[in-house]
Order: structure tokens, then C-alpha cells, then sequence
């Protein structure tokens, strides 16, 4: 009997279906003047009503039958392409469909078969969600579908009793941030605010003095992030510069990683990386750049963007929503303008375009993947939603802006919590992020003037005044690239800078945020403070008074690492005694151990410089276009948060390092492994 109930609900809601696309193609024949279907015999509404019938259960049958072979067929495509190839294919198969009927003459231009298509798709798919919130079976393959089932080419694993883990990162949302978005009676994520009142816990924990996302999650998928000094980095013995976020630049961080920690990472054992800068050991990757220029079975990097593309209905949902961001940015950075607000950072050129990817694509790509996970019951999933933070370094860390990002991450942590219920195996599901923001005016802005004019200055070199367009430390635009096949900008040596043939070669200065890496190619090994004050007298005292620079740490002959202040305050890490007022101490009693640890790094600049820092706001400055900045130390980029499951243990108060969530991660998951199994009959744990 229960098996006939079910068919009988899976018929009606086939039927309720079709009555909603047959419905919409009548409404679009009345509606557009460039859309007409006729049955035989003249325009009397039961003839119309039942051409309209036959268009729509032909289209809805054609979709259900060449939509899988087609995707398989455009594999080779690049990911953008293929989102906009569905809608003209969505259109032809509407073409085809009409012309299938028996003794119908329809009219439709190719421009109106495409904006029907995609009209009749998605009242479809929503009705179709409608009518399975109620079913427990519809809804299982509700979430199929919309994880692009057939994509992963990989059945249910039978059930196993013992959790499996899903580690969600939400890029970039400080511990503050969370806390302020889970708090008042109209919390901005109400889901996670459930989650923390009755199932999880939430805890702090202090990143390493590099607070970006490169070095962060290198440790926290591979157990290292040694050597990692900042976003990016000059490398003396190539020439070249290291850069994290490019493809090129992650799959050597990730080599070294795992050269260093001895293991593949923390996805090693039936794992899926999504969306991340690394594998962490995964064989299942999507959206990973560390092998985005790499081929063959397994290790596409955008298949997902191919499985979730795969549903005229999802692309079509995507393309509005991302016109709508594009929409949404344009009328919020005007309104920033007109308002005077300060601080404030240009928002346009290619700007808008990458955060409607971030907060759109790339969030509903990496759920729908993550869901396809779950379904599968794969053991280990690692995913990152770099939404927020994209949204976050133009926008600041607080406002609307970024509490209309948190909403959507909610949603997309509930619908994650909801597939859970459907799997083949019990899941925990633990939130965490990789660093805050600190927001403030940019370096430039406050003082009239770049580190690197700073730099030349006190070197003795001429001032450029040209504005040179400098590249953001966020992810998302290297997402974007490999989302649309790009090659990788090739990486050259900074060196000999035009018009200056035969000349000493200029300082180097790069930014990760609010941490500044100023290195001297003709300068062999890590330069000496002795050297370069013999070389360039005036530039120590120029950066460690300037009143937007903290501190600086080079390398004494005699004293190892030392931090410099103003008005000539030192610091010794290596002894810890400091002449002068500390320019450590507004940093936090962590920063000393922060600052030594990333002294001892091999690549490690010549020059580390760090913004100061108000010490009642936690404001700093950025040394690149962000109001919102993270990279080094000062406010509330230092600390990041953990959102555990109460049934795993506790982890320490406030862990310092990624490389210790790291370790928390792996007792986690050797917990998992050995607890209980439930019965064969039991209910799935959904989000514990």
C-alpha cells in the first residue's frame, strides 16, 4: 500500500507539473507578441488549452530525456559557456517540442523561444519544490537534482552507521561578525542561531600573523602552513612572486605542505574538496584551484559548475540572480557615494561582475556539490563559501551589504543541514572560518600616499605619482578565472623596473592586507638591518615613525629578529627585552609569539611591515583598495571562530594557529570513526 500511495503523490505532482507548464505557455502565447500557438480548427480555448498541453508535456519530456547526454557532450566547454549554451538549447528543445505536435502551427522567434524556455523551466522547477516539501521522498530528489545527480556519475553508498564530517567555511566571517548575526530577536542567520542554542558550540580561535586564506587553509586541509608569510611573496633565489590564490601559486604551496607535513591532508580518506584553494588529499575536487590547469579522471575542477549548469532551470534561476547582484551592487555603491561615506574604496570596473559570482554562482555551485556529497554519503567533505569576504573588503565588514550576504550563507547552511536527513549515513556539521576583517580607511587614503611611495622616498628614489591599478587579495577573482577557463597571467620577476636600466634594482614592496613586504633583490639572502641602513640610511626611520605603520621587523646581525617602533622603540624577540614603548604591545599578547614564529620563515621579506592599529576600535589600514582587509595583525582579522557539534569533544579556548585547528579537525574525525553505530533502522542525525 505504501508503495502505491507513493506512486499515486508522484503522479499527481507530474500532473500538478504539467497543468503549471501548460498554464505558463498559454499565458506567454497571450503575452508576447512573438509567440503564438494555433491547433486546427481556430483559436476556441479547449483547442488552445490542449495545444498548449501537448508543447508542454513535449518540452518537459525532451528536457527530462537530452538534458543529461547533452551536458556530457559539452563537458570541454568552459563553465560560463556552458550556462549560457543552456538557455539557446533550452530554446531549441522548445522549438523541437512545438514542432513535434501533431497539427499545430506555432510561431516563435529564437529570441522569445529562449525567454519561454526559461519562463516554463522555472515555474516548473518551483512548482515542483512546492509540492515536495511535504514528501520526504520528492524532496530526497528535489536535492538530487538540484546537486546534478547524474553529474557525479556516482550512486548512494550503501548506509554506514558512523558519521561522516562536513567542514563548511564561511570565508573571511570573524568570530564578531557571527556573534552580531546570531544574536536579537531578527538574527541575520537564524539557522545558525538554532544550531548554537541547542546542538553546537561556538569557539574563538586566534590565527597566525599571516590571517589570510592562503595560509590558513593550507594548514587547516594540510597540517602546514610554515613558510607562508603573507597573500604573496618575492622569492629571491627565482625572481618571482608567489601568489595564492592563482593556480599556480596554490598547487606549490600545496606541494611543499605536503612534503613537509609527511600526509595528503585531512580529505585523504574518502574526501571531497569544493570550492577551496586546495585538495587537502581529495580525490573528489570541484572549484579547487591548486589543480585547475590539470586534466583527467577525477580532478576536473569544474565539473561542478557542469553539474549544476546541467538544469535549464537552475541556470536559469542563476542568471537572474545574477543580474539582479550586478543590480544590487551598482545601487548600493551609489547610494555609498551620494551618502559621503567614508571610509570608502572604488567599487567599479570588473568589481561588480566578480561579486555577483561570489555571491551567487560560486555559493550555489558549492552547495549544490556539497548536497551531491552528502546524498552520496561521502565520508569527509571540505567546502568554502567565499562570499562574504568578497563583499566585505569593498563594503566593510558591517552594514547592509554584508547582512544581506550572511541571509543567503544561512540558507545555503539550511539547505546543506536539510540533505543531511536524506543520506545514506549519519553527518556532524561543523562551521569555521578562516580569518576576520578589520575594517578602516586604506593606508593611502588616510595618508595621501602608498607604502610603496614610503618606500622610494626613504630609499632615495623618485616618487611615481601614476595611479597603478593594484590586484585585490580576495579569492574570487581566481575563482572566476578558472570558473571561465582563463590561462593564469603569467608570473614574472618584479625586477629592473622600466627606466632604470643599468641602475640598482628597486625595493620590491608588496600587500596582503594591512601587512606590508618590502624585499632587495641585489640584496643576497635575507638582508641585514646593518645592510640596509648602509644602503638606504633613511628608510627604517621613514617606515617605523610613519604614523600609519605599527611596527617593522627585520633582521638584526647581532639581535636575530627585531620589531622596530617609533621614536627608535625596539623589540627582541629572541631575548623578548624591548627598549622603549613595546610596538608589539597594542597587538595583543599574542602578537610577540605571531611575529617570531613567521621571523624564522625561509622566504620570509627583508622588511615586514604592519599598519597600525586604533586600539578601542580595531581599526587598520589596508595597504591595498580594501576597506575590509585581513593578512596581518590588528582588530578583528585576528580571530576567526569554530562551530563544533556538541557530541564531538571540546576543543581549547580560543586555539592559536591553524596548524592547531588542524589537529582539532583530525581528533574530530578519528571520533567520528569510532563512535557507535547506530542501528540499521534508525534515523539519520541531520546537522549534529
Amino acid at each position: 500500500m505504501t508503495g502505491w500511495r507513493s506512486a499515486g503523490r508522484a503522479l499527481l505532482r507530474l500532473l500538478a507539473v504539467w497543468a503549471v507548464g501548460t498554464l505558463t505557455m498559454a499565458v506567454l502565447a497571450l503575452a508576447l507578441p512573438d509567440f503564438r500557438i494555433q491547433a486546427p480548427g481556430g483559436e476556441s480555448l479547449t483547442r488552445s488549452a490542449l495545444t498548449a498541453a501537448l508543447g508542454a508535456g513535449a518540452f518537459g519530456l525532451l528536457s527530462a530525456l537530452v538534458w543529461p547526454w547533452l551536458v556530457r557532450a559539452l563537458l570541454l566547454v568552459p563553465a560560463f559557456a556552458l550556462g549560457s549554451l543552456v538557455f539557446l538549447l533550452n530554446g531549441s528543445l522548445l522549438w523541437i517540442a512545438l514542432s513535434a505536435v501533431p497539427e499545430v502551427n506555432s510561431e516563435v522567434g529564437p529570441v522569445t523561444a529562449v525567454v519561454v524556455a526559461s519562463v516554463m523551466s522555472v515555474t516548473a522547477s518551483a512548482a515542483s519544490t512546492f509540492l515536495a516539501v511535504r514528501d520526504p521522498g520528492a524532496q530526497a530528489r528535489r536535492l538530487r537534482r538540484m546537486a546534478g545527480w547524474r553529474a557525479t556519475r556516482r550512486a548512494p553508498a550503501p548506509p554506514a552507521h558512523t558519521p561522516g564530517i562536513v567542514f563548511l567555511q564561511l570565508d573571511g566571517i570573524g568570530h564578531d561578525v557571527l556573534c552580531a548575526a546570531i544574536e536579537g530577536d531578527d538574527p541575520a542567520m537564524p539557522t545558525v542561531a538554532a544550531m548554537c542554542a541547542a546542538t553546537h558550540r561556538l569557539t574563538p580561535w586566534r590565527t597566525d600573523w599571516s590571517s589570510q586564506t592562503g595560509a590558513a587553509q593550507l594548514a587547516l586541509l594540510h597540517g602546514s602552513n610554515e613558510d607562508v608569510p603573507a597573500f604573496r611573496w618575492y622569492e629571491k633565489e627565482t625572481g618571482e612572486v608567489i601568489v595564492s590564490n592563482r593556480p599556480s601559486g596554490a598547487a606549490e604551496l600545496q606541494r611543499r605542505a605536503v612534503a613537509r607535513a609527511g600526509d595528503p591532508g585531512l580529505l585523504a580518506e574518502d574526501g571531497a574538496s569544493r570550492g577551496n584553494l586546495f585538495t587537502g588529499g581529495a580525490e573528489q575536487v570541484a572549484l579547487v584551484l591548486s589543480i585547475a590547469a590539470r586534466r583527467g579522471r577525477g580532478r576536473h575542477s569544474r565539473a561542478g559548475y557542469f553539474a549544476y549548469f546541467s538544469d535549464p532551470a537552475r541556470a536559469a534561476r542563476t542568471a537572474a540572480s545574477f543580474t539582479a547582484e550586478l543590480f544590487r551592487e551598482i545601487g548600493q555603491s551609489t547610494r555609498a557615494r551620494l551618502r559621503g561615506d567614508r571610509p570608502r574604496v572604488a567599487r567599479g570596473g570588473l568589481y561588480p561582475f566578480i561579486r555577483a559570482f561570489a555571491t551567487v554562482v560560486q555559493r550555489d555551485v558549492v552547495t549544490a556539490v556539497v548536497v551531491g556529497d552528502i546524498l552520496t554519503g561521502r565520508t569527509h567533505v571540505f567546502a568554502d563559501l567565499v562570499a562574504y569576504d568578497e563583499v566585505a573588503h569593498h563594503s566593510g565588514p558591517h552594514g547592509p551589504d554584508t547582512r544581506q550576504v550572511l541571509a543567503r550563507l544561512d540558507r545555503c547552511v539550511e539547505l546543506i543541514t536539510q540533505a543531511t536527513a536524506y543520506a545514506p549515513r549519519p553527518y556532524h556539521l561543523v562551521l569555521l572560518s578562516d580569518h576576520g576583517q578589520s575594517q578602516g580607511e586604506t593606508f593611502e587614503s588616510a595618508f595621501g600616499h602608498s607604502l610603496e611611495e614610503v618606500v622610494r622616498a626613504g630609499a632615495g628614489r623618485p616618487v611615481r605619482r601614476t595611479r597603478r591599478r593594484r590586484e585585490s587579495g580576495a579569492e574570487a577573482r581566481e575563482v572566476a578565472r578558472a570558473a571561465l577557463h582563463r590561462p593564469e597571467v603569467p608570473r614574472e620577476p618584479p625586477s629592473r623596473p622600466p627606466g632604470e636600466p643599468g641602475r640598482r634594482t628597486a625595493p620590491i614592496v608588496l600587500a596582503s592586507g594591512n601587512l606590508g613586504l618590502i624585499s632587495f633583490p641585489d640584496l643576497p639572502g635575507r638582508a641585514g638591518r646593518g645592510d640596509i641602513e648602509r644602503r638606504y640610511p633613511d628608510l627604517l626611520p621613514a617606515l617605523a615613525d610613519h604614523p600609519g605603520i605599527g611596527f617593522v621587523l627585520v633582521r638584526d646581525e647581532r639581535h636575530g629578529p627585531v620589531v622596530l617602533g617609533a621614536d627608535g622603540a625596539e623589540h627582541r624577540l629572541a631575548t623578548g627585552e624591548i627598549r622603549g614603548r613595546d610596538p608589539l604591545a597594542p597587538f595583543g599578547p599574542g602578537a610577540a609569539d605571531a611575529v617570531r614564529r613567521v621571523a624564522a620563515y625561509p622566504h620570509v621579506a627583508d622588511l615586514m611591515v604592519n599598519s597600525s592599529v586604533d586600539p578601542g576600535t580595531g581599526a587598520v589600514h589596508a595597504f591595498e583598495d580594501q576597506i575590509g582587509c585581513h593578512g596581518g595583525l590588528g582588530g578583528p582579522q585576528s580571530l576567526a571562530f569554530l562551530l563544533s557539534p556538541r557530541t564531538l569533544s571540546a576543543p581549547p579556548f580560543e586555539p592559536v594557529g591553524a596548524e592547531a585547528v588542524h589537529r582539532i579537525l583530525r581528533r574530530w574525525q578519528r571520533e567520528a570513526a569510532a563512535q557507535p553505530a547506530r542501528p540499521a533502522d534508525a534515523p539519520a542525525r541531520t546537522g549534529a
